[in-house]
C-alpha cells in the first residue's frame, strides 16, 4: 500500500474520535468576509457544511452580507453611512438589506447545498417569529469634539430567539440558512449584526459549536504577522484584550460574540479564515486547528 494510503488512513483515524462526540449536536456556522463574494470559496465552504450533516451533525449557516448591502445601496445612488461599526438604516436601506440577505445571498446558499447533495431551506428571523428584537436605542457619538446623538434607523437589539422551526427543519433532514433580519412586535423589520444573530441562535440551541468565518486566521497579537495567531482564549479574557488593544476593529464583535456564547452554554467557539480551503473540516477534524477557539 502506498504511502498516500496511510496518510490518508490517519486523517481518517484522526478525525474518528471528533465525529463521535460530535454526532447529533448543533453547530452554528456564520458565513461572511470573502466568501460571500468568491464563488468557489462559497461552494467550498458549503461542501465541508454538507459533509458536516452526513456524519450526523446538525449544521445551522448564518449569513452576513454588508459588502454586498453597500454595492447595491451605491447601485441605487444611496450613499451607505456607519456609526460605531453600524450600519444606518432608513426605510429604503432596510428594504435593500432584505432583498440582498433574504432575496439574494440566502438563495444562493441553499442552491449550493442542494448542489452539494443536501436539502436546504431558506429562513429568515421573521419566520415563526424566530427572532424578536427591539429598535436600538440612539447612539451618541463625538463629532469634531462634540457629542451627538445618532438615530441608526431600522437596526435591532435581540430580545428572544424561538429555535422551534430550526428544530422542525433540521429533524427533517434540512439545512437551515439564516439571513439576520429579525421582526419586532409591530412587524417592523430590523437589521441585526450577523455574527450577534449567529452567537444569539448557537445559544438558543446549547450548541455544540460556533464557528465564525472571517477573512483571517483568527486573533493576532500582531494583525500583520500570522505567526502570532493565538490559538486558544478563555472567554473571561476577552474584555482583558480588548482593553489592551490586541482585539480591535471587526474583531471585537466577533469576540464578545464568542465570549457571551460559551459564558450561556455553547461549548466552544472558533474563530476561522473562511478563504482556506476546508477550513471547517481541519478546525473541528485534527488535533492541531488553525484558527482561534474560545471556551
Amino acid at each position: 500500500m502506498s504511502e498516500g494510503h496511510y496518510k490518508k488512513e490517519n486523517i481518517l483515524i484522526e478525525a474518528l474520535p471528533y465525529i463521535r462526540e460530535f454526532y447529533d449536536s448543533f453547530m452554528v456556522i456564520k458565513v461572511g468576509g470573502h466568501a460571500m463574494v468568491d464563488p468557489e470559496i462559497m461552494s467550498a465552504i458549503v461542501e465541508d457544511i454538507v459533509l458536516l450533516r452526513f456524519v450526523g451533525i446538525h449544521p445551522v449557516i448564518v449569513h452576513g452580507g454588508g459588502p454586498e448591502i453597500t454595492e447595491k445601496m451605491q447601485q441605487m445612488g444611496k450613499k451607505p453611512e456607519f456609526v460605531g461599526g453600524l450600519r444606518i438604516t432608513d426605510d429604503e436601506t432596510v428594504e435593500i438589506a432584505r432583498m440582498v440577505l433574504v432575496g439574494s445571498i440566502n438563495t444562493k446558499i441553499v442552491s449550493l447545498i442542494g448542489q452539494h447533495g443536501a436539502k436546504g431551506v431558506g429562513l429568515s428571523g421573521k419566520d415563526g417569529k424566530m427572532i424578536m428584537a427591539r429598535k436600538k436605542p440612539a447612539q451618541r457619538v463625538m463629532i469634531e469634539d462634540i457629542e451627538h446623538s445618532v438615530d441608526l434607523g431600522w437596526v435591532g437589539d435581540t430580545e428572544i430567539i424561538n429555535p422551534e422551526l430550526i428544530h422542525i427543519v433540521t429533524n427533517q433532514g434540512y439545512i437551515p440558512v439564516l439571513s439576520p433580519i429579525a421582526v419586532d412586535n409591530e412587524g417592523n423589520a430590523l437589521n441585526i449584526n450577523a455574527d450577534t444573530v449567529a452567537g444569539d441562535i448557537a445559544k438558543s440551541l446549547q450548541a455544540k459549536k460556533l464557528i465564525l468565518m472571517t477573512d483571517v486566521a483568527g486573533l493576532m497579537r500582531d494583525p500583520s504577522d500570522t505567526t502570532t495567531r493565538i490559538s486558544r482564549v478563555l472567554a473571561p479574557q476577552v474584555e482583558d484584550l480588548i482593553d489592551e488593544g490586541i482585539i480591535g476593529g471587526g474583531m471585537i464583535p466577533k469576540m464578545r460574540s464568542a465570549s457571551t456564547s460559551v459564558e450561556n452554554g455553547v461549548e466552544r467557539v472558533h474563530i476561522i479564515n473562511g478563504s482556506v480551503a476546508h477550513s471547517i473540516l481541519l478546525e473541528l477534524f485534527t488535533d492541531g486547528g488553525i484558527g482561534t477557539m474560545v471556551f
